[in-house]
């Protein structure tokens, strides 16, 4: 995909991750970081170091990378228990799709701005 992005005029790469990923959140006792999810949770904290470390190789070009958080959203995978119905939950995903350039990378975010790593 690296070719692609790179032929884009505003490349941009957004993951969907989680707020249970946030180590800030999980080691903190005074957060609600949400359940304990001994496989859900480790693997958004994975993907969350893999925007990262992408975002810091791509440093200094256009392409901007970020996680996002899009709540607790009823879908089949939630069994459709969530209070965020599925166009609330993307709208931080299209908010970092459609960043403007210069905008920030290697970051994690969901509706009220910056999540703690």
């Amino acid at each position: 995909m690296l070719p692609l992005l790179r032929r884009s005029t505003s490349p941009r790469v957004v993951n969907v991750s989680s707020s249970v990923a946030s180590l800030t959140r999980q080691a903190s006792s005074d957060v609600k970081a949400g359940p304990i999810m001994a496989a859900y949770s480790p693997s958004k904290s994975y993907l969350n170091a893999v925007t990262v470390q992408y975002a810091r190789r791509l440093a200094g070009t256009n392409i901007l990378i970020n996680a996002a958080c899009p709540g607790l959203v009823a879908t089949d995978f939630t069994g459709f228990h969530g209070p965020r119905t599925p166009g609330q939950g993307a709208a931080t995903v299209i908010r970092l799709a459609t960043l403007p350039a210069g905008g920030p990378t290697g970051s994690f975010f969901d509706d009220d701005g910056l999540i703690p790593w």
